[in-house]
């Protein structure tokens, strides 16, 4: 291991963080600092969100409250951010529900592939303030882990990319492919016949470039953004999942804020969601266009891709590895888009 990667593994677990406590840091003047950390790059959606929710923070508290976002991975891979957000090193961050099922393995069912009729209703079944769901999953997690979901935001639709054309699962059986390092993602990837191989996502590109996989799925802007285009020259528009992004904190730092501050996190969060939606409501279009300029062939149902394939074997997968979720996707069906 490098010095650099020490370095970086030491800062996450706050170990070279002395002047931050429970991921906060207070100066003289009583202004607060907050570490917020992603996974993602700053040029894609998840990377517009956390700049743009830190500036919301600042505006709206004066300054008093300095949101600092490390990008990218700086404060480790996704289990290290987890750890940093359970033991309070890392105040709050950003990825998939089911990044947080260490703590509950019920919460990836917000991940689940085709839980979810539509963007809106995606949103609305994975924020507190309208899903009973998450909200009874939410106090579990807060007592298994520390750490409560406190916002969400929409990254768009997951469709695969690959190195070959993509019409059924047929196509994928016994390929390789890139998976999110959690279960949830091994269960799809079986369920369509290919072979689960996670990939941390600061390694996708070698991954694919080298043929470790054959494939992966991701949201059109994060192909595009991390130029995957340049190894997977089709996209199957299979939109398995509506990509939901959970902000979590850790609870402590959560509660050690004024009550006013959190109804400002609160308002901002909700303001940010809304922002989400408009960015990716006239997306997809032009990013369709963007990924054919770069000689990709776009696979969809007018071009013989079979969804309902899709649907079906990865149902049936998810039910076989998580029985119990049954009556929690039928609830989650039950909640209204609007």
């Amino acid at each position: 291991m490098t010095r650099m990667m020490i370095d970086r593994r030491l800062f996450a677990t706050g170990l070279l963080a002395a002047p931050f406590i429970g991921g906060k840091a207070a100066n003289a003047q009583g202004r607060t600092t907050l570490r917020y950390a992603h996974v993602g790059t700053e040029t894609e959606a998840q990377g517009r969100y956390a700049s743009e929710l830190a500036g919301l923070v600042r505006e709206r508290t004066q300054g008093r409250i300095d949101l600092r976002v490390f990008p990218g991975g700086q404060l480790g891979n996704l289990s290290e951010m987890i750890d940093g957000v359970r033991i309070g090193s890392i105040a709050m961050a950003h990825h998939d529900f089911a990044s947080l099922d260490r703590f509950d393995r019920d919460v990836a069912v917000f991940n689940a592939p085709y839980a979810f009729r539509d963007a809106n209703h995606a949103m609305r079944a994975t924020a507190e303030a309208t899903s009973p769901v998450l909200r009874e999953i939410n106090e579990r997690l807060v007592t298994a882990g520390g750490v409560r979901i406190v916002g969400n935001f929409y990254r768009g639709a997951r469709h695969f990319s690959s190195r070959f054309a993509i019409r059924s699962p047929a196509d994928m059986a016994g390929k390789r492919f890139r998976g999110v390092p959690l279960p949830l993602w091994n269960t799809m990837l079986r369920g369509i016949g290919a072979i689960p191989t996670p990939v941390e996502i600061a390694e996708i590109m070698p991954a694919l470039m080298t043929g470790l996989v054959e494939g992966q799925e991701n949201p059109l802007n994060t192909i595009i953004s991390r130029r995957m285009f340049e190894a997977n020259k089709f996209v199957a528009m299979t939109a398995h999942m509506e990509s939901v992004i959970a902000v979590f904190v850790n609870e402590r730092v959560w509660q050690g804020l004024p009550a006013g501050d959190r109804a400002i996190f609160e308002g901002s969060f909700a303001e940010m969601a809304r922002r989400s939606m408009a960015w990716q409501a006239d997306a997809e279009g032009q990013e369709i266009a963007q990924l054919r300029q770069q000689g990709v062939t776009i696979i969809d149902a007018s071009s013989g891709l079979d969804v309902q394939a899709f649907r079906t074997a990865v149902m049936r997968q998810v039910l076989a590895d998580f029985p119990h979720w049954a009556p929690l996707l039928e609830r989650l069906n039950q909640i209204q888009s609007s």
